[in-house]
């Protein structure tokens, strides 16, 4: 699904009149949030749907699955969701 598929379907499923500018700046807005709190270490939390949380990798050693040679794997963030338990019922 594309972004703009997905407005629509927002548009859609919400039953109101509101412009695709209306619609499009609220879930660039709703995301937006979500980032800044992933990103500051909080989680954020959305009931029936689930939990984004900040994941942080510790450095690692590795190897080139090509040589076989040991390299180092420097230590990184990610994002992880935790779907809801209703979420995962739907599913």
């Amino acid at each position: 699904m594309t972004k703009k598929e997905f407005i629509a379907a927002v548009i859609k499923a919400s039953k109101t009149a509101c412009s695709v500018k209306c619609t499009e700046a609220t879930l660039n807005s709703a995301f937006d949030i979500i980032k800044k709190q992933v990103k500051k270490g909080k989680k954020a939390s959305y009931p029936g749907f689930g939990i984004f949380s900040l994941k942080k990798r510790k450095a690692r050693k590795g190897r080139n699955p090509q040589t076989g040679e040991e390299i180092k794997i420097k230590a990184s963030k990610s994002v992880g969701f935790k779907p809801s338990a209703g979420f995962k019922n739907y599913l």
